[in-house]
């Protein structure tokens, strides 16, 4: 996993994990990283200030794990369960790439049987679905097509 700082064209500065910075470049251009304050779409890097150690042990461990990037145990503990959690939920689902819009529909108005699915799908595409009563919702963690899997 890779962290960014993140800023919209609005000013909110916000946090985004991602598998790798080729996952962020991907989601960025197909409009999936969004702002979690106004929803805008229009998201860069923000500048990150560098890892800078502190000088013998002068400061307190919390600190020194903040300087360092590091995160503290208890948010470690929780992403991954949150990360299990999804993964436990995906077994039982199907992949079906860019035809997820496509397929939630036509599960949506009884032209196929419900089963739970996930793939991909632009912003537009989830608001338009959203507005047609079909329940989608992003996944937390980015998930990879299972033809990149090793």
């Amino acid at each position: 996993m890779i962290v960014f700082d993140l800023c919209c064209s609005e000013g909110h500065r916000f946090e985004g994990w991602f598998g790798s910075s080729g996952d962020y470049s991907s989601q960025q251009e197909r409009g999936l990283v969004t702002c979690p304050a106004c929803g805008s779409s229009q998201v860069d890097k923000a500048p990150m200030a560098p890892a800078v150690p502190a000088k013998g042990n002068t400061r307190a461990e919390q600190s020194t794990q903040m300087v360092r990037g590091e995160m503290p145990a208890e948010v470690k503990q929780a992403l991954k369960a949150l990360a299990e959690a999804q993964a436990k939920a995906l077994e039982k689902s199907t992949w079906v790439g860019a035809d997820f819009a496509e397929k939630a529909r036509s599960m949506h108005y009884g032209e196929a049987d419900e089963a739970p699915i996930h793939g991909q799908a632009s912003k537009e595409e989830a608001e338009e679905m959203l507005a047609e009563g079909i329940a989608v919702a992003p996944l937390l963690f980015p998930v990879a097509p299972p033809e990149e899997l090793n």
